[in-house]
């Protein structure tokens, strides 16, 4: 596991593309169970070890997890998702390039939860939720932008149904876009910033993208 800090009340690590936030029928691994057995091997825990889901992120998007250790760490960041107190960033690796260097994607998206799938809508529709992000293009090559995100709400498969809707799906992604064999989706939450459950301290985590392809075409940006 790559964790990136812990301490007693939360743990922050890295979730590879491919993972899953949480285990589920498939029987993949999940960070939740992989941490716990981090934990377990780390202390010498006997029975069961308590690691609270706060948050996910889906199974083809990778980057920074926070998790608790305690239930009221847990309820506390809860709290502080619910209410906008904490801070997210993500790198996108999108096709074309934008019209507008930056801006903000504002639509109605409803989940289809037979096909694990959404529709976005331009206007209002009865079972739709209001949805909105902020961008900003890096730089373009080869086709494809390197895209700063911040979500103004968190909607299912929010960013890459979006910027399919515009006609910019992210590269890998086979459910909004074209992904090509062997290819992971180009998403990947590069900072989360909350309150620490108990100090109260403003405490920010953040990573790099994979060293892999597209990524690499936009290193140092």
């Amino acid at each position: 596991m790559d964790v990136f800090y812990e301490d007693n009340h939360i743990i922050v690590a890295m979730k590879p593309a491919g993972v899953l936030s949480q285990a589920d029928s498939s029987g993949a691994p999940d960070m939740l169970t992989l941490l716990k057995d981090y934990i377990k091997a780390k202390y010498n825990k006997p029975g069961n070890v308590y690691l609270g889901l706060v948050h996910r992120l889906d199974r083809p998007v990778s980057g920074v997890m926070i998790f608790a250790r305690t239930s009221k760490a847990a309820s506390r960041l809860s709290d502080q998702i619910r209410t906008h107190k904490v801070d997210k960033e993500y790198l996108a690796v999108v096709t074309g390039t934008p019209d507008q260097p930056r801006g903000s994607i504002v639509s109605y998206i409803a989940k289809n939860s037979t096909t694990n799938t959404v529709t976005v809508y331009d206007r209002e529709v009865s079972g739709a939720k209001y949805s909105e992000l902020e961008y900003e293009v890096y730089c373009s090559r080869e086709g494809m932008s390197l895209v700063n995100v911040r979500l103004k709400t968190g909607r299912p498969h929010q960013i890459r149904a979006q910027f399919a809707h515009i006609g910019h799906p992210l590269y890998g992604d086979s459910k909004y876009g074209r992904a090509d064999k062997g290819t992971d989706l180009a998403l990947f939450c590069r900072m989360m910033a909350v309150d620490h459950p108990v100090k109260g301290t403003r405490m920010t985590f953040t990573a790099n993208p994979p060293s892999c392809y597209p990524w690499i075409l936009f290193n140092g940006q």
